[in-house]
Parts: C-alpha cells; sequence; structure tokens
C-alpha cells in the first residue's frame, strides 16, 4: 500500500444528525482508526429499546486494517459503544486516564477488560497510528480530561475538536487553549477543521462554570434546611463544587446512586477529587444529623425512574425520603425526551414540600459545548481550508457550515454530510465517495440488532390498539371443533366489562368456519382475521392486532 497516493478518508458512522453516536473511521493506505464510539439513548418511539449504537460494519469489514480507538472523552456518546465494537475485535483504547477508568469499568461489565489494551494519553505526548501522529489538545467541556484532537496526516493537518467550549478562566484544569490550536493548525491554517455543532444556535457565549459555582454556593449559604443535589455522575468537575460548598458551610455529604459513588471513586484514585470531611457514600451509616448539616448528592436528574431521586421521591429507598423545605438542585440540562419525567418528579417533589430550582430558572448548570461566538473564535483560530460540521442534529450542521462560510471558509470547502457518507481528502482535492449503509443498531436487551423498525411499528400498533388472540382447535378428519373458538384481549378492551364483545367474535369465528369448505381450510386464519378486524372497527372503532392460531389435530 506504501505505493499509493496519499489520502485520509473520514467516514462518520454517527453523530452528524443526531446528538449522540459519535463515531468516526480515519483511513489512509496504513490503516483505519476511530475516533470515538459513542452510544445514543431511545427516544419515546423507540419502545422498549435499551440503547442505540452505530453501525459497525463498515470497520468490522476492515478489522485487519483498524488500528486503534482514539477518545475525545469519557461521555457515554462517546465510549458507551465500545464493548459492542471490543467484543467483535481487539485493538488498543487510546483515551485520558479518567476516560479510560470509565471505559475499564465499562468493559469489566461485560467481561472484557482482560482483552483489551487500554493506552492513557496526555497532552504532549502524541501517538502514531495508521500513518498519522494524534496529539491531543485539552479542552474545557462538561466532564475532566477531555480532548480535542489534532492529527498530522500525509495530506496536511486535521483538527478534530471533540466537545468543547471556551471558558476564560476555567475552575478546573487548563481550559480550551485556542493559542495551541493555532500553533498546530500552523500556517496558513488548517486543511480540514471538524467541529462541535451543539450549541451553533446560541449566541453569544455559553456560561461560565464560575457563575454556576456563585450560584451554588448562595444555595448552600441561604439554605435553612437539606440540600439534595442531582447532576449527571461524570460531572466531576461540578462534584467538586458541591463538595467545596459543603465544607465551607459545614455540610456533610450522602451520596447515593452506583454510577455516582463508582465515578467518585474513580476520580479521588486519580487525585482528581479531594472530598470533604464528612463524605457519605453509603446512606446507612449516615449519622443522624440536622438538616441544615446535610447535603444529599444522588442520581436522578433526567427522571430516570430506577434513579436515587426518583426512588426517594416515591418513597421506595430504605434510607433516604424528601423533608418538607427541602432544597433540590437539578444541576444539569434536559435531555430531549425527557421532559415528562423529569417534569413528573419536580412537580412531586414540590407535593412533599421541596422547593426546586433547575436550569431553566437559575444559573446552576453550564453548558459542556461552545456557543456560535466561541464557534466562530475556534474558527478564527484554525483556519482552516476545508470544514466538516459533526456533533448535531442536521439544522445545527446547517447552521455551522453557514457560520464557517461567513468566516471565509469557500462554499464549496465546507461540507454537510451525514452518516455514513465518506470524504476522501489528497494533497490536493476533497471528494465524496460512495455511501456506506449507517443505520444505527437497536439493543433491546441482549439482543443487537433483532429490533428494527419493523418490530418498532408492531410495538406501536400494540401499544395503540391493542392485541386480540383467537385460537380453534380442529379435528384432522372430520374438521368438527375438538376447542374453542377462545378470543383473548391484551390491551384492548376489558374482559369482565366488554365480555359480550369477545362472545360475539367468538360468532364471528363460527360463522367463518361455516363459510369455509375443506378445500379452503388453508385460508382459515386469514379470513378469521379479516373477519375479527371489521367487526372490531364496526362495533369498538378500534383495529386491534387480531392473530388467529387454528390447530388442526
Amino acid at each position: 500500500m506504501s505505493g499509493q497516493k496519499p489520502f485520509v478518508t473520514i467516514t462518520p458512522l454517527g453523530g452528524l444528525g443526531e446528538i449522540g453516536l459519535n463515531c468516526t473511521t480515519l483511513t489512509t493506505p496504513e490503516g483505519m482508526v476511530m475516533i470515538d464510539c459513542g452510544l445514543m439513548f431511545p427516544s419515546d418511539y423507540h419502545l422498549g429499546v435499551d440503547i442505540i449504537i452505530p453501525r459497525f460494519d463498515h470497520a468490522l469489514e476492515n478489522k485487519d486494517e483498524l488500528k486503534g480507538v482514539v477518545i475525545t472523552h469519557g461521555h457515554e456518546d462517546h465510549i458507551g459503544a465500545l464493548p459492542w465494537l471490543l467484543s467483535e475485535v481487539t485493538v488498543p483504547v487510546y483515551a485520558s486516564p479518567f476516560a479510560l477508568a470509565l471505559i475499564e469499568h465499562k468493559l469489566k461489565e461485560h467481561n472484557l477488560a482482560d482483552k483489551v489494551p487500554l493506552v492513557p494519553v496526555l497532552p504532549g505526548e502524541p501517538v502514531t497510528l495508521a500513518g498519522c501522529v494524534f496529539h491531543f489538545l485539552p479542552v474545557c467541556h462538561s466532564i475532566i480530561d477531555g480532548y480535542g484532537i489534532g492529527i498530522e496526516t500525509p495530506v496536511g493537518r486535521i483538527i478534530h475538536t471533540g466537545d468543547f467550549k471556551l471558558d476564560p478562566d476555567p475552575l478546573n484544569g487548563p481550559g480550551t487553549d485556542l493559542e495551541m490550536f493555532r500553533a498546530f493548525a500552523g500556517e496558513p491554517g488548517a486543511r480540514l477543521l471538524l467541529s462541535d455543532s451543539t450549541n451553533v444556535e446560541n449566541e453569544g457565549h455559553s456560561l461560565s462554570e464560575r457563575e454556576v459555582f456563585a450560584s451554588l454556593h448562595r444555595f448552600f449559604t441561604d439554605s435553612k434546611g437539606r440540600i439534595v443535589v442531582t447532576l449527571f455522575s461524570s460531572h466531576i468537575q461540578r462534584i467538586q463544587e458541591v463538595f467545596d460548598c459543603a465544607k465551607e458551610t459545614g455540610r456533610s455529604v450522602v451520596v447515593n446512586g452506583r454510577s455516582l459513588v463508582n465515578n467518585i471513586e474513580m476520580a479521588r484514585e486519580l487525585g482528581r477529587l479531594t472530598p470533604p470531611p464528612g463524605l457519605y457514600l453509603d446512606p446507612a451509616a449516615m449519622p443522624n444529623l440536622p438538616d441544615d448539616e446535610v447535603v444529599l448528592l444522588v442520581t436522578g436528574s433526567q427522571g430516570e425512574p430506577l434513579s436515587a431521586l426518583s426512588r426517594i421521591v416515591r418513597g421506595d429507598h430504605k434510607h433516604l425520603s424528601i423533608h418538607a423545605g427541602d432544597t433540590v438542585i437539578m444541576s444539569s440540562r434536559l435531555i430531549p425526551g425527557n421532559a415528562i419525567a423529569v417534569t413528573r418528579l419536580i412537580n412531586e417533589l414540590y407535593r412533599r414540600g421541596a422547593e426546586v430550582y433547575y436550569e431553566s430558572v437559575r444559573a446552576i448548570h453550564a453548558s459542556g459545548h461552545a456557543h456560535k461566538d466561541e464557534l466562530t473564535a475556534m474558527l478564527e483560530a484554525v483556519r482552516p481550508e476545508y470544514f466538516i460540521p459533526v456533533h448535531g442534529e442536521y439544522r445545527h450542521l446547517v447552521k455551522h457550515r453557514r457560520l464557517a462560510v461567513s468566516q471565509g471558509v469557500a462554499p464549496q470547502k465546507a461540507l454537510l454530510i451525514e452518516d455514513g457518507q465518506p470524504v476522501t481528502l489528497t494533497p490536493d482535492s476533497m471528494r465524496l465517495e460512495e455511501p456506506i449503509e449507517a443505520e444505527s443498531i437497536l439493543v433491546d436487551g441482549k439482543g443487537v440488532g433483532d429490533v428494527g423498525q419493523i418490530v418498532l411499528k408492531e410495538r406501536h400498533l400494540l401499544g395503540d390498539e391493542g392485541i386480540v388472540i383467537a385460537t380453534l382447535v380442529l379435528d384432522k378428519k372430520t374438521l368438527d371443533i375438538l376447542h374453542g373458538p377462545e378470543v383473548l384481549s391484551k390491551g384492548f378492551v376489558f374482559e369482565q366489562q366488554f365480555n359480550h364483545v369477545l362472545e360475539d367474535a367468538r360468532c364471528i369465528i363460527l360463522d367463518v368456519l361455516d363459510e369455509t369448505g375443506p378445500d379452503d381450510i388453508d385460508g382459515l386464519q386469514d379470513k378469521m382475521r379479516s373477519a375479527l378486524r371489521r367487526f372490531f372497527r364496526k362495533v369498538m372503532g378500534r383495529d386491534p392486532v387480531v392473530i388467529p392460531v387454528v390447530t388442526i389435530v
């Protein structure tokens, strides 16, 4: 392959056209590297589905060429799908120490930790893969140890921002150093920039984490009763802010929620988190303290039914409950699709006498994604010849492309692509390749990919109108009825109240049987289905899923 003309092909497998599923391959004549390997959480439409992962066919078909996976940071939409990839192919994973700790924990749950080389990477320590040199550029985000990636390739320098924001005075870490990005891009600028598009619709600058800390500090100072804080369990910096406020105001912190406990322990072992003197990771060990000396740090910011906060509100928790006068701080953004669950949770908290504060009413959460002015500053620093917006829904990609053009990128060199559309960069051009299959995979329990659009449609039909099962057993020789007909309703009608409807349905089946001759017995099930559906539409105005079962013995 060494005789080939230099090229780099960028193939997005997820993250372009949706929030989540971030996964991209970079291919050169010397091999392939995957950048991020994330999942997406299901929406209300995905009935019963646990998670959604990228389609890895493209990588697995070329798994002998896959040299490794490079991770920008440890959020689920960037690392969550790794177990499904690494169960099929064994390659090293390169990530920051904290991201690797999260990944290792995840791989242990899938019995893969001993099979996968986990390689820590740090700023100033580049890694060479597939003939390219990967540099790790620290960025400010809503998780510690996030990186943008600068890639030296045979066709020029490529920059992938990862998820980032610009915070001029970050509470923790180096922040996003635009001068470092500018220096890596060189003169006259980078060949290609792939940049986070999530908040392109938001004007100005994102909220500073110092503003969030100031808001939290006011709550800790002014609240007379207990404080209950719920947040994303991976937001180590925000957790440290809670710890710092608790220490300063003389409160003990009680943590509940498995993911919070795990992440706190990992960050503490890595020296990235300093706990306060009174920290209890087990509510059962908490001493009997006055309300004004207690902070509960719990999972459940998205209203998840099995989370600590939801169980506390329902009264299902063994050790914790909501007290009248509690101040509840929901220090996280609302993930689309969770609005109903979160609203229900907030209402229940108020019903129990708590006062609830959330992002729309107080400055208690700062997004980890750059707003429009920050995206403009990144474009000005990198000065790319070519530009591809990533990490966003389609409207975000469109608006980010427009922004890049307004900042001097030639319109024909600002590419709007989606999942499955490869783009090849050569020393003197860029071209679109033939699209590949990139429809995401639904994971339901232990089934991977066995639930698709047809199954989801059936689930919606079942959820909308219910199901009716009609059974009939006939004698093989005489076609006399040996058992039935029986009509069973699930999610269609309440059988005791509408038994007369089901009795009439049994009569419909008998009528169909009388009209069916011995030579047409194979079509009996279809006739039963059609007759029952007509009957239910006429009598009830409903169209349930009808499953006729005819057994001939």
